[in-house]
């Protein structure tokens, strides 16, 4: 089977961009990849998934509750597993890199839940999608770690810049904060790598920060980079 690297983060932390320097390296040193990026926007199979980001189902994350808003988000990871990318998980030293996983419900379904309910949650999670539903588990999980204050100001910036408008999750401040706290959780339960993207400054170099990638995947996988 493939090697599966997921990576994941605050809005506004890099999370595309590292997923797009870290294949091209990869290829670059002759492995083969294949790069995913969810959710799977223009599939059928995200209709839930963009009503709910879209605020068909409620103007507040909150409106739609932790249990539902994750079977969403992961039926579409279902659907394109068995429709996709199975075959590329399949194959022996294939590399598969994700741009989110399961690891995003970890953090923006979770936060929605009273504190005493976190590990709860995150037990059903891991059984519904790895055991359950039968999706592949990542081999490492990369958290691209952003203070909130931070993260707002990069996405407001983006908005601003493009006219992206955003989702309900990039709306809300105290739900971005709220997820910080919830990933420094999920971080610790179920060991993901947190890669830090910030300093005194603001944001890290991003090429400081794929070094950091680099090296987390050289010591925790087959992968030599």
């Amino acid at each position: 089977m493939a090697t599966l690297i997921a990576l994941d983060g605050l809005d506004g932390s890099g999370k595309n961009t590292q997923t797009n320097m870290l294949v091209d390296r990869l290829k670059i040193d002759g492995y083969s990849v294949r790069r995913l990026s969810f959710p799977m926007y223009e599939s059928d199979s995200s209709a839930p998934v963009r009503m709910y980001l879209d605020g068909r189902l409620g103007q507040r994350p909150s409106d739609t509750n932790a249990y539902a808003a994750s079977t969403f988000f992961a039926v579409d990871r279902y659907a394109s597993y068995k429709a996709d990318w199975k075959n590329d998980y399949d194959k022996v030293g294939k590399v598969v890199v994700a741009n989110r996983y399961t690891s995003a419900n970890a953090v923006h379904q979770l936060s929605k839940l009273p504190q005493n309910e976190w590990s709860g949650f995150l037990d059903w999670l891991w059984d519904f999608e790895f055991i359950k539903l039968g999706i592949p588990a990542p081999d490492v999980v990369l958290y691209l770690e952003l203070p909130p204050e931070l993260s707002l100001e990069l996405v407001n910036h983006r908005s601003d810049e493009t006219g992206q408008r955003k989702d309900i999750h990039e709306k809300d401040a105290d739900y971005m904060r709220r997820c910080y706290d919830a990933a420094q959780f999920a971080c610790e339960k179920l060991g993901w790598e947190k890669i830090k993207c910030y300093n005194e400054q603001g944001v890290r170099p991003r090429e400081l920060i794929f070094h950091d990638i680099m090296d987390v995947i050289s010591a925790r996988t087959d992968i030599v980079l």
